[in-house]
């Protein structure tokens, strides 16, 4: 891979490389990046890969290779703290729990000693928490240079060291925002890169659609009221009835929220006419047209005073903003896009185009402009920039399909002329790793089928002292997984249940490493979603992974069904070419959390008996790791005894290495 990524790295072009777990793929294309010589762009999916790279495996190989580089890591708005709006807080704050309070007195100490802002680095500090965002900045309520904090802002602190660093670790929500409204500082460093690297890739597409089409959200709009009132009342007290303007517009949001109907977890509803489905015309269109004339209020009020103050001149653009957005989703929908709402705790208007190769060709590899400038005459033509011909793109994960041509993600992203490679993982999976599919039990879908795999992964915790993860497909599902096993084990147990969104995601990963320890009780984490990947639990913390059933994507979801009726369109079956390879690509991210080492070793139970009695099930079977079969239940639980054996011995072994030796 290492090869490949230089070859690409010397000659230009498009390199998309799957690295299976194991392969180092990290290393495979930091070491020709870094000795290259070249200026390198690193997007990763998640900010805990930015930190990891730009904390950990930069500086490590720098020093190893004695190629001292400076390096720069650049997050987006919401990840650093705002001077100014943290200065607004501390005023404005009217919470009577004492707990925000406290948060907030710490943040406020935090501010006077960090050097980066970056939220990340205040120890104990609930990504989850209200206060993060009255305390950083957006896009819309940033002051820009009129920021009376302008100098000291850490963002711009941050983007001027990435102008001057070698390195420059960013994420892919940055990338996409940046590439669709030119505002986070990527237009002046991507001139300027010669080799640009997207880890996690296979999150590529669904992240960048975010970026490419349209959203309301009540969320915005109650965020607005706030800032609208607290602006209104501070620079410009009895020019206009600023308690009457926010809560208007608080009003229509909440309005428009209720069109949704109760919170049913996070539900997309289709948009396909005026109406979304499921939803009350009338209510909608009234709804909607209360919200512009509420933003359209506030936009007259603010005009007469926004040359009072840079934070009034600063949100009469953002309501002017929304307002247009409010208008646009009120208008007929483009055929070319796919319109939804997201319900849950708020309401998502979203728009977006059905992936990002239009976007990929136009804006990213520039093939729109080569393919013009062959048409045009040349002597007009100005000459293509040197640097942008030889450019080295290179895109990789551990899952980008379960075909050759990797069609899962280099369709979607417009890469289908690219240099293909797979690696194969070094892990002897037939030796460390088993696969047992039960024939018997009730089908996905049936009301006793998650109390059905609640009892296996129960059973597999009992043996082997917790050590399981659950990863299910749906939130119901996880909210009956946890119940089950909750009344099973309860504190006098030995075995702890941790569940999805109890806690922030890093305090539970930290708390099943834990488990097990002296004192410490077994875990058993039941996970949905962003869990299936992302998870890293090396050793014997975990041995047992149980998947509910397969991760076939959702059929009533607005995107997925555009998706499919394109496919069709086009003469070929949406769920051989769209529902097996999304299943195949979840299915091996789920699998993937089991081995993570060469002296890992578990079992991997997948509680859909479609796997192996349907047609399709060998092509995912094919998907996954080349793990041994496991025959049935017997062989399952004597695989499990003899974790559970190793485990004791190897933990034994560990207390004596421990002890002192007098």
């Amino acid at each position: 891979m290492a090869t490949a990524v230089a070859r690409t790295v010397a000659q230009g072009g498009v390199l998309v490389a799957e690295a299976a777990t194991g392969v180092g793929k990290t290393f495979a294309y930091l070491v020709p990046a870094l000795l290259s010589g070249e200026r390198v762009l690193l997007s990763t999916a998640t900010k805990a890969l930015q930190d990891q790279l730009h904390g950990r495996d930069l500086p490590l190989l720098t020093q190893a290779l004695g190629v001292p580089m400076r390096t720069a890591l650049l997050k987006g708005r919401g990840s650093y703290l705002c001077l100014h709006r943290l200065e607004q807080a501390s005023q404005n704050i009217d919470s009577p729990a004492p707990h925000l309070r406290q948060t907030l007195s710490k943040i406020e100490r935090w501010a006077k000693t960090t050097r980066t802002g970056d939220l990340a680095e205040l120890p104990g500090l609930d990504e989850r928490s209200p206060l993060i965002p009255l305390v950083t900045s957006t896009r819309e309520n940033c002051l820009g240079a009129d920021c009376p904090q302008f100098r000291a802002c850490h963002v711009n602190q941050a983007r001027r060291e990435a102008l001057a660093a070698d390195v420059v670790v960013i994420n892919h929500h940055l990338f996409f925002a940046d590439l669709a409204i030119r505002e986070s500082g990527m237009a002046e460093l991507l001139p300027t890169v010669r080799v640009v690297v997207f880890d996690e890739a296979h999150q590529l597409n669904e992240i960048g659609i975010q970026f490419l089409g349209q959203q309301l959200g009540t969320g915005q709009l109650l965020d607005l009221a706030r800032d609208l009132l607290a602006a209104g009342l501070k620079h410009a007290r009895g020019q206009a009835d600023w308690n009457a303007l926010s809560a208007g517009v608080e009003q229509a949001a909440r309005e428009l929220r209720l069109t949704g109907g109760p919170a049913r977890g996070n539900t997309r509803l289709r948009w396909g006419e005026a109406t979304p489905d499921d939803v009350d015309a009338a209510a909608w269109q009234a709804a909607l047209a209360r919200v512009g004339a509420a933003l359209t209020a506030a936009a007259d009020a603010l005009a007469a005073v926004d040359e009072q103050s840079p934070d009034l001149r600063r949100l009469h653009e953002r309501v002017a903003l929304l307002g247009e957005r409010a208008a646009h989703f009120q208008a007929p929908g483009d055929p070319a896009l796919v319109r939804w709402v997201d319900v849950g705790a708020a309401l998502r208007l979203r728009e977006s185009p059905l992936d990002i190769a239009e976007a990929v060709h136009t804006r990213l590899l520039g093939k729109a402009q080569s393919e013009r400038g062959a048409e045009e005459p040349t002597s007009t033509a100005p000459a293509p920039d040197a640097q942008e011909r030889t450019r080295a793109w290179v895109f990789t994960s551990a899952t980008l399909g379960d075909d050759a041509r990797l069609s899962w993600f280099t369709q979607p992203c417009g890469l289908e002329q690219a240099d293909i490679l797979r690696v194969d993982s070094p892990f002897d999976y037939a030796r460390q790793a088993a696969l047992y599919v039960p024939a018997q039990g009730a089908r996905p879908g049936d009301a006793a089928h998650s109390l059905q795999v609640a009892q296996l992964a129960g059973d597999g915790a009992q043996r082997l002292g917790g050590r399981t993860l659950v990863l299910t497909t749906t939130l119901r599902a996880l909210r009956d997984v946890d119940e089950a096993l909750r009344q099973r084990f309860d504190a006098a147990s030995g075995i702890e249940v941790l569940v999805q969104g109890s806690l922030p995601k890093r305090e539970l990963m930290a708390r099943f490493r834990q488990a097990g320890a002296p004192g410490r009780p077994g875990c058993v984490l039941v996970g949905s979603g962003s869990f299936w990947e992302g998870v890293d639990l090396p050793g014997d913390a975990l041995q047992l992974v149980v998947i509910d059933k397969l991760p076939f994507p959702p059929p009533g979801d607005p995107l997925v069904e555009a998706r499919c009726r394109r496919i069709e369109a086009a003469g070929r079956s949406a769920f051989s070419s769209y529902s097996v390879p999304e299943a195949a690509v979840a299915l091996k991210q789920g699998a993937g959390r089991l081995i993570r080492s060469e002296s890992d070793r578990g079992v991997l139970a997948i509680c859909d008996p479609r796997l192996a009695s349907m047609g399709y099930g060998r092509r995912l079977l094919a998907a996954l790791p080349p793990m041994r079969r496991l025959a049935g239940r017997e062989d399952f639980d004597a695989a499990l005894d003899e974790l559970a054996v190793d485990g004791d011995t190897a933990a034994a072994q560990n207390a004596l290495l421990e002890e002192p030796p007098f």
